[in-house]
């Protein structure tokens, strides 16, 4: 049994012009010096669909680096348009300016003073913001719901939400506008899913976990914390399991992307920006800081940490309550700071021969002070002449 709440406008934003854009930031537009040799002049006719950072831009998009010695993120991004703070050069982007003619780049750079600022304004025209108001129970009368598609009458589902066929959505699940969840998808009782969520195929959400709330991000401005945009949003792939209370932190401006088959337990928390790979498989209590990426076949143990911005490789197993501070490659690991699984064995065999080393060095000390006081003693005592003892 559904309800049907107000109605509201919910259009596919309009795409932008690079004449649009420049008004828009008040940047300067020029051609990328990588262009592609064969891109046509593009200035009048192209149109741009979407903005995302440099490894999800697609054709037709938008793209941003806030730093020129970030500028080789972009090599081989598919992206038509960069926002950038400088005009960049080929031999900024490949350091010897021989970049390959064929390689994709953007064609157009669009040069501004404050790429964050003018980057969150575009990223608001292709995913704005639905306002304040508090959503009550029931279907919004813009949401698409497939027929055979099971809704409580306790949940709440908003505007211009899309749900495909045979998904089950249990009591109190609270869905934000804009969100779109695949087929055959389960959301146990008081799962929410901030503004445009994305949900594959066959995923399951296990009671009480939270998608898209706004990533740890802050900036210090006159001594406070002030938050960082988080403008960006959580995909979930197909056949995604996740467990009870697990959060997971929407993107500053793309994804926060959980790869197609991964399974992860209760009460893990994924920071905003991660690229969590295939099949992983992440146990209960797994905490992961912003901006890491896995490979695929990933295990990470039950109260694993990870350190901000760093990746996992394919096939990775990190062992219960390590601490992973750096990049890991192919193998196991344990320990905090996690190491190689042999390196710390070893350590391991060390520590529980401590008790034994302890009790041998103070056996050494106790015999070592031995011989200084005998040594002292007969430092001390006078020699013994020769009348002395003939006349005894």
């Amino acid at each position: 049994m559904t309800t049907v709440i107000h109605s509201a406008d919910s259009d596919t934003p309009a795409p932008l012009s690079l004449a649009k854009i420049v008004e828009m930031t008040g940047g300067k537009l020029m051609p990328l010096a990588i262009a592609p040799s064969h891109a046509d002049d593009s200035r009048e006719t192209l149109r741009l669909t979407g903005a995302a950072p440099p490894p999800e831009a697609q054709k037709g998009e938008i793209t941003m680096v806030d730093q020129a010695q970030n500028a080789a993120a972009i090599r081989g991004c598919n992206a038509d348009v960069l926002i950038t703070p400088a005009a960049l050069a080929a031999e900024t982007l490949c350091g010897n300016g021989n970049q390959d003619s064929d390689q994709d780049a953007p064609a157009w750079q669009i040069v501004v003073e404050d790429v964050h600022a003018a980057f969150t304004q575009i990223i608001l025209h292709f995913r704005p913001p639905f306002g304040d108001e508090v959503p009550g129970t029931g279907v919004h009368s813009t949401a698409k719901v497939h027929p055979s598609s099971q809704i409580s009458a306790s949940a709440s589902i908003g505007a211009g939400v899309t749900i495909g066929p045979d998904c089950k959505i249990h009591a109190g699940v609270s869905i934000a506008a804009g969100c779109t969840i695949g087929a055959n998808c389960v959301l146990y009782p008081n799962v929410t899913l901030y503004s445009y969520s994305r949900l594959g195929d066959r995923v399951v959400i296990h009671a009480g976990s939270v998608l898209g709330a706004h990533g740890f991000g802050y900036r210090n401005v006159d001594g406070k914390h002030i938050p960082t945009g988080q403008l960006g949003y959580v995909q979930i792939d197909n056949d995604v399991e996740l467990g009870a209370s697990v959060t997971i932190d929407r993107g500053t401006y793309g994804a926060t992307r959980i790869g197609e088959g991964t399974k992860i337990d209760n009460q893990v928390m994924i920071g905003h920006n991660c690229r969590i790979g295939k099949h992983n498989l992440l146990c209960s209590q797994v905490g992961i800081a912003g901006s890491c990426s896995t490979g695929d076949y990933v295990v990470l143990a039950g109260q694993v940490g990870l350190r901000d911005h760093i990746h996992l490789d394919d096939h990775v197993i990190v062992g219960a309550q390590a601490g992973v501070m750096d990049n890991l490659t192919k193998g196991v690991y344990l320990g905090s700071p996690a190491t190689p699984q042999k390196d710390q064995l070893r350590m391991l065999a060390v520590q529980r021969k401590l008790p034994e080393l302890r009790r041998d060095i103070k056996d050494v000390q106790t015999q070592v002070a031995a011989l200084a006081r005998q040594d002292d003693t007969s430092a001390t005592q006078p020699p013994m002449n020769d009348s002395s003892s003939k006349a005894a």
